[in-house]
């Protein structure tokens, strides 16, 4: 029984490999974009609107009120990359009815490289909302002995966030394993079932702690402009 995806190699050269992750994570990205063109090609303003477009609209509000109650109150200005985040992880998740299927983020690679995307994303929103130096200056408040761990609480969250989504799906997709060997007519559809709920409530955390991140950084810079 493979512990991830990873292990299955399709193609390696060199220091080029392409492993089972890659596949299913560019897989989504293409549905995901195929899809989006699909639901938005044929938006209007009416009264009466087609069942693709009231379900966009629901998940969109949906996604924006979360922001909102979070903190972050200019939800237009996040709800690209949280949005995306969100229906990705959602999407990769979901597609684990398919039976030869292994969510990407049952691999280390693909939780570090969302929690990196994160990473990245709090001092660029910040810096876009107040500016670089009143960003960097919230690194040496109250006193500058803090700059040091400011830096570790940055880099121990992300760390956090990719081994948290990793952990919870890899283990997910073991015990589904063991249990197929076992039963494999009764447990599949239950731990499948089980495994939806899992996968959409991991969804919705790590995005929300992306979220509350952002919302930290964001809050903690706007009291040091203030003050």
């Amino acid at each position: 029984m493979r512990i991830s995806p990873d292990e299955m190699v399709f193609f390696e050269y060199g220091f080029v490999k392409i492993n089972f992750t890659i596949v299913t994570t560019w897989a989504i990205m293409l549905f995901m974009v195929i899809g989006s063109i699909l639901v938005t090609r044929k938006l209007v303003i009416k009264t009466k609107i087609s069942r693709w477009q009231s379900i966009l609209e629901m998940v969109v509000t949906g996604i924006k009120e979360q922001i909102e109650e979070v903190g972050l109150h200019k939800s237009k200005t996040y709800i690209g990359f949280l949005g995306t985040l969100f229906l990705f992880l959602f999407t990769s998740n979901l597609l684990t009815i398919l039976p030869v299927y292994e969510p990407p983020t049952s691999s280390l690679s693909t939780t570090a490289a969302l929690a990196v995307s994160v990473f990245f994303a709090v001092p660029v929103f910040n810096i876009m909302e107040h500016g670089i130096l009143d960003y960097l200056r919230s690194y040496v408040k109250p006193l500058p002995i803090m700059l040091p761990f400011h830096i570790i609480s940055e880099f121990s969250r992300t760390l956090a966030l990719a081994v948290r989504l990793f952990g919870n799906m890899m283990s997910g997709v073991i015990i589904l394993g063991i249990l197929i060997t076992i039963t494999p007519l009764v447990f599949p559809i239950v731990m499948t079932a089980f495994g939806l709920l899992t996968g959409s409530v991991q969804s919705y955390i790590f995005t929300i702690l992306a979220t509350v991140f952002i919302a930290a950084a964001a809050n903690e810079t706007e009291t040091e402009v203030n003050t």
